[in-house]
């Protein structure tokens, strides 16, 4: 007999479930049990007394047991969970559970444990109707932005990890040992998508790990993360890329609240509100002019060629106030403060950084793919030995082209309200390499 998946359960002579034991109240007489699976949750009743092995089977059950149930499917209006039970022939105890080590949730009694401890046990704790949902709401997120692009004439590509130089800066990278020498894992693709840019290549967009050897202790850092990141030619300004990246924002979070809008209010408490476009745009320097004006929010000189993290912070209330918008381009950073391959206009690098609900999650540009001046901005900045092999892709010949680069779990982060130990499968960072 097939399975039957909980949320397609309904009036049968035979049916077959399988899932996690949530909940059972085992009675003198009767039985019941809420079998949980990926798609929903079903009741499965016992009438003990009948058949001495079900009878025996469901005194050993445990809370979070994995058990496969035949019986027939009936329908029962006081029934809770569809208004559908299982009426059990046989139960098949297909692993016993120890007693859980952590607390998932608050209940009577018992605090939820706290995120570190159940990231020790994290897959116990992905167990709950929250964290599933998460990952439907993220998988609904990315295959959007998948078939955005793929609409658009975009490949998919798929960059090496393992590099032989450090990429971009040189730093905040974890070296490896490769057979008799050093490598590096990729901080980012940005190199091989620019080579796919040289490979005549034109529109392509790669999902894959990203590492970054960054000390950082915060809600929103993480040593792994899975990004997603796309490169195009033949544009004629990083507005192009601008408009690009809120087009493909407000589809694929139009797609999400079609499929999961109640849901994610009701689970999270977080309303979703599919942005319109234009997205509202500012100078770094007007921002901060703004925010000394409307908060009084002050930066030394010599901060004011990058955006602060109290800065990003405030610029939400200032964009709400503003525009009633959550998301906010901010452009014009000091050369000093973008990478070398940023093109530049009278010194002007011609990127920008994209803020949503004051955290910063994406930094776009045009690169610059004239090969003499990409090797004077390299040789600038002390890099040209370490981008030798980078520099060659310009030499024979590439189309002027640009993008950026997304992080699928801060942008998960911030759909749902969480913490990036909350939002990601398993959390990485300084402190944490297991499980």
């Amino acid at each position: 007999m097939e399975r039957t998946y909980a949320a397609q359960v309904r009036g049968a002579d035979a049916i077959k479930v399988s899932g996690f034991v949530e909940n059972i109240r085992n009675k003198r007489t009767m039985a019941f049990i809420v079998l949980k699976d990926i798609t929903g949750k079903v009741q499965v009743t016992v009438e003990k007394g009948e058949n001495p092995a079900l009878d025996e089977a469901v005194d050993r059950i445990t809370l979070d047991s994995v058990i496969t149930v035949t019986g027939k499917a009936v329908e029962n209006e006081y029934v809770k969970l569809g208004g559908v039970e299982v009426l059990a022939r046989e139960i098949v105890i297909e692993s016993l559970a120890a007693p859980l080590p952590i607390d998932r949730e608050e209940r009577k009694g018992h605090e939820r444990s706290s995120i570190d401890q159940r990231i020790d046990y994290r897959w116990i704790d992905l167990r709950t109707d929250r964290n599933q949902m998460m990952f439907k709401v993220q998988t609904a997120l990315v295959r959007a932005m998948r078939d955005f692009l793929l609409e658009r004439g975009f490949l998919e590509i798929h960059t090496p990890k393992l590099i032989g130089a450090a990429s971009e800066s040189g730093a905040d990278v974890f070296e490896v040992q490769y057979f008799d020498r050093k490598a590096y894992l990729a901080q980012s693709p940005q190199f091989y998508k620019q080579m796919a840019m040289a490979s005549g290549l034109e529109r392509i967009f790669e999902v894959g790990p990203v590492f970054r050897a960054e000390k950082s202790f915060t809600n929103k850092h993480t040593t792994e993360f899975s990004g997603f990141d796309l490169e195009f030619s033949y544009i004629e300004s990083f507005r192009d890329v601008m408009k690009l990246e809120e087009e493909l924002l407000t589809y694929a979070l139009g797609r999400v609240k079609d499929a999961f809008g109640k849901e994610l209010e009701e689970v999270f408490g977080q309303p979703l509100t599919v942005p319109t476009t234009p997205f509202p745009v500012v100078r770094l320097a007007d921002l901060y002019a703004e925010l000394e004006r409307e908060f009084g929010y002050a930066v030394p000189e010599s901060e004011k060629g990058d955006l602060t993290t109290e800065a990003e912070r405030l610029s939400y209330d200032w964009v709400k106030k503003k525009y009633g918008h959550e998301f906010l381009f901010v452009t014009d950073y000091d050369a000093e403060k973008r990478a070398f391959y940023h093109m530049r206009k009278d010194g002007v690098p011609q990127g920008y950084d994209l803020i949503w609900r004051g955290v910063e999650i994406t930094t776009g540009a045009q690169r610059e793919h004239r090969y003499e001046q990409l090797k004077a901005q390299a040789d600038e900045k002390g890099l040209t030995e370490d981008v030798k092999f980078y520099l060659e892709f310009f030499k024979y010949g590439c189309p002027p082209h640009g993008g950026f680069g997304l992080g699928i779990d801060r942008l998960t982060m911030l759909l749902l309200g969480l913490t990036i130990k909350e939002a990601m499968f398993i959390f990485r960072g300084p402190n944490r390499l297991n499980p």
